[in-house]
């Protein structure tokens, strides 16, 4: 039995013929070839988990559910991270990888968890190539207890020193916001949740600010 997927969390288990007629074809061909699915942020029955699927090309994204029973592996970007297969990719001179190779031992220094996603993440978890030279370094991290804006600015600068564009989201138990909203001046940020996006003045509250 596996855990309760996250998002950013890829699974394995789901094929063509789970998904409904009007499904695309490329997606159908994309699970033939047993390539993952990822959890994304959405309502679900129980029993069932949101996912996404990726095709070869960087429009090709498509919305579906999962059931919970199908799941036949699931990697998270915790585990992505430990693996630490950046250090052998064929392209170490890409920003992302460099960022990648100089922050982790400074994130492994916060001892907070924490996790590779986006194109990269994908690929280093399943071997599919999904990156690019140009590709964004995306992070999540871990934040079961409060960050004061104060750390989250100096987090920002830890991340202005690497090379390329990094995009970190800060997971809390309510949903993710964005690492640089956060370190921001705005008495409000957007909180990503399971049930859409929400204003909130404290992410780890998630007080919803009437419009």
């Amino acid at each position: 039995m596996h855990p309760t997927p996250r998002p950013h969390d890829l699974l394995w288990g789901l094929r063509p013929e789970h998904l409904p007629q009007e499904a695309p074809a490329w997606a159908r061909a994309a699970l033939g070839g047993h390539v993952p699915v990822v959890v994304r942020r959405a309502p679900a029955e129980p029993g069932w988990v949101a996912v996404g699927i990726r095709g070869a090309a960087r429009e090709q994204r498509h919305a579906t559910w999962m059931r919970l029973s199908e799941i036949s592996q699931m990697i998270n970007p915790e585990a992505v991270a430990r693996a630490g297969l950046w250090r052998n990719h064929a392209q170490p001179h890409w920003p992302a990888l460099r960022a990648l190779s100089d922050l982790a031992p400074r994130l492994d220094d916060l001892g907070l968890a924490w996790g590779v996603t986006g194109s990269l993440g994908f690929e280093l978890a399943s071997g599919i190539v999904a990156a690019h030279a140009n590709s964004d370094l995306d992070l999540l991290l871990r934040v079961p207890e409060p960050v004061s804006r104060a750390v989250a600015r100096t987090l920002c600068s830890l991340l202005a020193e690497a090379p390329g564009r990094i995009d970190l989201q800060l997971e809390t138990p309510h949903g993710a916001v964005a690492l640089r909203e956060w370190a921001g001046d705005s008495p409000r940020v957007l909180l990503k949740t399971q049930e859409g996006p929400l204003l909130v003045s404290d992410p780890w509250q998630r007080q919803q600010v009437a419009a």
